[in-house]
């Protein structure tokens, strides 16, 4: 899943953040509840279909994350061997819809608007004294905000072996990337001080 810094012109852009979440949930809910590979078929191929109508850029972004699918390939293929291909195709579908939906979700949404929802769901730990809602809205929004950062930072590394003709090898990979992900989290902790916010949030901690 890709969180694209884009406030887009397309329909399902304007939806709000938070009943894109629940659509998403209830969609978990749905396919995990349901048994039959048949159901599970005909909802797949909702969501594959209402995906190219309202956003064909997620589709192609799917289909690009090909860990994502190798991963849901790796478990269904286990599953075949383990329980049969009846309950192989019932994880592929369910997988393999989820995980295109939450494309959708995180491709048409800002990271601003993730953080926002988060937030707001977490008002009700500030008010118990767990912790400062906008803090915690923060961390999951930096955590979202930095996988494409840390995945297209591979890709780069990746680029520039191939265009020297090098292999890739973990001692050659490994160190440009922590520098460059380091240089990413210090541009972004110079943003949060510009805003004065760790200072708050420090203060709010003392108290």
């Amino acid at each position: 899943m890709i969180v694209v810094e884009n406030s887009g012109a397309g329909t399902l852009h304007r939806v709000p953040a938070g009943i894109k979440l629940i659509a998403l949930f209830g969609l978990s809910i749905v396919v995990f509840a349901t048994s039959s590979v048949i159901i599970l078929a005909e909802l797949a191929g909702i969501v594959v279909a209402g995906s190219l109508l309202v956003s064909r850029a997620s589709v192609l972004q799917w289909l690009k994350s090909w860990q994502l699918l190798l991963t849901i390939a790796i478990v269904a293929g286990w599953t075949a061997y383990a329980e049969g291909f009846e309950a192989s195709s019932a994880v592929l579908l369910r997988l393999g819809s989820l995980s295109l939906f939450a494309t959708l979700v995180t491709t048409t949404t800002t990271v601003g608007q993730f953080i926002n929802v988060i937030t707001r769901c977490a008002r009700p730990l500030e008010t118990l004294g767990v912790g400062k809602a906008r803090d915690i809205g923060l961390a999951i929004g930096l955590v979202i905000r930095f996988i494409p950062l840390v995945q297209q930072r591979y890709r780069d590394v990746a680029d520039a072996h191939r265009a020297r003709g090098l292999k890739l090898r973990v001692s050659t990979v490994l160190v440009p990337m922590i520098v460059g992900t380091m240089l990413n989290a210090e541009d972004i902790a110079d943003a949060l001080d510009a805003r004065s916010i760790r200072s708050e949030s420090h203060s709010y901690k003392q108290g």
